[in-house]
């Protein structure tokens, strides 16, 4: 098994810079973080360059196609929010060091006729995204827990859990942030039914929420996490001190509620860095929007973002990239996630906080404890880009080299 010593790097370990200049791994994970290179082993010089631990993305709805290109832009795993990647499902996919490592909640738990219906074009038919691989033969159909009641969301945790499922979504959405009033949604009894029973399962729990009334229902309900931020207006301060007193991670999605807005990917595309590594798809779909929601502030959501930082929340970085259809558009899987980064840092955190964000906070809250940071012991997801991050954000964008499970892609 062939050794590899980084050596001469900038090390950021997902919690801080370090003084140490070297990082010697090889597949079974990192050997060392420090010291001298050992004999024999392949020598990457990073001069001039900073060594990550492998970016994670925390809310996609993805395919192979997908994973394989949020990998060519360092993002060695993706948290997958609504999709069929549970974990009988994935084996194709956990030992493919050509694409992104996955985890997921399988579908979510809604209402019949509830987000994310609405989001589709009339006749529509949403199926398996571009490049999807459909189940095998042998293979269940994925489970969709429709639930009206408190007892059919309570019926379907142990399905959900029995499935495969690495967390417990809840759908909370009126659809009046999507331009549908009215859509059918999760009531408390229903929602607060279920978070229960899935935390007595030991399952995490995550929601769905755009508004700051769903956010404090969820909130209420007992949810670990909030995948989305509330985009209607300006933050309370009471809204903001029931999720830090709570304990919640919020996972922003900064570039979801832009593109929400209508605001389209484009500083995104026109970066040479970006255009280089989508093919013309997926550059259209960056360079569209949702739409949805035009009057909508992007400061608002800014000022959110800075007054949970505040707080003392745990920010976690999250794009809701999906497919590449331009309904969908602003997002593109792998290259939004360093949008994320810079608009966190817009919103007023620091390159360093923003990087915890996408790396050690969000493998903390998900419970992902052999990755997220450079440490001995722990896989060999790395990611080496020229300049320095931790100062200068969009220097992530400056891809060297990536490493899953320390395999080198070939092609990032």
């Amino acid at each position: 098994m062939s050794t590899t010593a980084i050596i001469n790097a900038r090390v950021f370990d997902g919690d801080r810079p370090l003084e140490a200049t070297t990082v010697v791994f090889d597949r079974t994970g990192i050997l060392a973080v420090g010291g001298e290179a050992p004999a024999g082993a392949e020598i990457v010089d990073a001069a001039g360059g900073t060594l990550l631990p492998g970016l994670i993305d925390a809310h996609v709805h993805t395919n192979e196609q997908a994973l394989a290109l949020d990998l060519r832009f360092g993002v060695t795993t993706a948290l997958e929010m609504q999709g069929n990647h549970t974990a009988g499902n994935r084996a194709h996919i956990t030992e493919n060091d050509a694409v992104a490592d996955i985890r997921s909640s399988g579908f979510a738990i809604t209402p019949p006729g509830g987000h994310p219906s609405e989001l589709f074009p009339e006749g529509f038919r949403p199926g398996p995204p571009p490049g999807a691989r459909g189940p095998k033969p042998s293979e269940p159909a994925p489970l969709m827990p429709f639930s009206t009641t408190p007892e059919e969301a309570v019926g379907f945790i142990p399905q959900l859990v029995e499935r495969g499922s690495d967390y417990i979504k809840f759908m909370v959405d009126d659809g009046s942030v999507e331009g549908h009033p009215g859509l059918p949604m999760l009531d408390r009894a229903t929602l607060n039914a279920g978070v229960a029973e899935a935390k007595k399962h030991g399952m995490l729990t995550v929601a769905h929420a755009l508004t700051i009334e769903a956010t404090r229902m969820s909130i209420e309900a007992g949810v670990d996490g909030l995948v989305h931020l509330f985009m209607e207006g300006p933050h309370t301060e009471e809204i903001i001190t029931l999720i830090r007193d709570a304990g919640a991670f919020v996972v922003p999605c900064v570039v979801l509620n832009a593109s929400m807005m209508g605001i389209t990917g484009d500083e995104l595309a026109d970066d040479p860095r970006v255009a280089s590594r989508l093919d013309e798809q997926w550059m259209k779909t960056l360079r569209s929007s949702f739409g949805h929601y035009p009057q909508g502030k992007l400061s608002d959501v800014f000022g959110s973002v800075r007054a949970l930082r505040d707080a003392g929340v745990d920010i976690l970085v999250g794009t809701d990239a999906s497919a590449p259809f331009e309904f969908l558009g602003g997002l593109a899987h792998g290259a939004s996630v360093h949008h994320e980064l810079q608009y966190l840092v817009r919103a007023g955190l620091t390159p360093v906080e923003a990087l915890h964000a996408g790396t050690s906070v969000t493998a903390r809250r998900f419970g992902l404890t052999d990755r997220g940071r450079i440490a001995e012991g722990l896989r060999a997801d790395l990611l080496l880009v020229d300049g320095d991050p931790t100062t200068t954000i969009s220097d992530t964008l400056n891809t060297r080299a990536v490493w899953r499970r320390g395999t080198r892609l070939t092609h990032a």
